[in-house]
């Protein structure tokens, strides 16, 4: 039997050959995920869009449906599945469905976006529904017939995806919801130009879309890389006071509205329909909870109720008068304190800024 063939020894002590040398490492490509992993955050603060008159154009853009609920994060963690509403608050307790429904993905860990709805009979969002599943302002109930639409993934299994663009995070979510028809589906993009889509939605009663820029990272706040466009202009706006009804004893006749505008709020009128007289008496026994004698912007009337701005409004309206008030504006319920728009973002009156 013949003797293996002798391999010489390499002094590691000497500078190695060429042919023997490693390469130098490669940068490390700023969309490219840490390894082996990135740390999960807490919470992530979540982007918002703008609002826009009209559609962008091109083929930077991808549209999606807009859906009127409450937006969440879904945190699948080894620990368990936390559920977060858009200011921070842990609503896992509500949504039991949507739980359930997290608990059967093929993932170890997990931050999805999205917009929990309560669905109408022909498919369209139904925030007051959703509201009424939860057992409204400050309620208690679950909502076991919420689903949730998710339309971005901001983490995956040890890795923060948050650097790459809208459509590499896209791809790996439509993996990650692949088939999923239950209490967590798949917000789908519409494969239609801007001004198609919108008017289309328009006609089935959809509340608007969203416009998303396709190449870009995900930054939290209203940096412009989502839009939002309505059928009915509707917006958040604080409750700063009331004026009670003559006609109704113990309720409202009218909510007074403001807006933020830089580090103050400005008064942006009131609104004294949409509500039904037990809501106008059951909003009354909310703000007489937290009247106060500083009225937190100036407002001219008599026999008016001011309040700490706690409470936000939703309100659907015309348009904007030129002195920066609401014209024809509708009240269509309560939101989150976290959801009140910034006046500057969409109002051109000139002179405010």
């Amino acid at each position: 039997m013949g003797k293996p063939p002798r391999i010489s020894s390499i002094d590691l002590r000497q500078e190695p050959e060429a042919a023997l040398r490693s390469r130098a490492p490669t940068p490390r490509g700023p969309r490219q995920p840490l390894l082996p992993f990135d740390a999960m955050p807490e919470r992530v603060e979540p982007c918002l869009a703008l609002l826009a008159a009209r559609p962008p154009n091109g083929p930077a853009w991808v549209f999606e449906v807009k859906w009127d609920g409450y937006r969440l994060a879904i945190h699948v963690e080894a620990k368990g599945i936390r559920i977060l509403t858009r200011g921070g608050h842990d609503w896992t307790h509500r949504f039991p469905a949507i739980v359930e429904a997290a608990q059967t993905l093929n993932v170890s860990t997990l931050i999805l976006d999205g917009e929990a709805v309560v669905l109408d009979d022909q498919g369209r969002s139904d925030f007051g529904a959703l509201q009424q599943a939860l057992g409204g302002r400050g309620g208690k109930r679950h909502a076991s017939e919420a689903i949730l639409y998710a339309f971005d993934l901001l983490y995956l299994d040890g890795m923060d995806l948050r650097r790459m663009t809208l459509s590499e995070r896209r791809h790996l979510l439509e993996g990650v919801l692949d088939g999923q028809t239950g209490a967590v589906r798949l917000s789908k993009e519409i494969g239609a130009d801007g001004e198609t889509f919108l008017k289309a939605a328009c006609e089935h009663g959809l509340e608007g879309m969203i416009a998303k820029h396709r190449d870009r990272p995900y930054r939290s706040g209203r940096p412009g890389d989502w839009l939002k466009i309505k059928c009915i202009q509707s917006e958040s706006f604080l409750v700063v006071g009331y004026e009670p009804s003559t006609k109704v004893r113990g309720a409202i006749a009218s909510l007074l509205l403001a807006a933020s505008a830089g580090d103050g709020l400005v008064y942006v009128g009131s609104v004294g329909t949409g509500f039904k007289a037990h809501e106008a008496v059951a909003l009354k026994k909310q703000l007489d909870a937290i009247k106060t004698d500083i009225p937190a912007v100036v407002v001219k009337g008599k026999n008016l109720v001011f309040v700490r701005p706690a409470l936000v409004a939703e309100v659907e309206f015309r348009a904007w008068t030129r002195e920066g008030q609401l014209r024809h504006a509708s009240f269509k319920g309560l939101r989150d304190a976290a959801d009140c728009v910034e006046f500057f973002r969409f109002n051109p009156t000139p002179g405010v800024s």
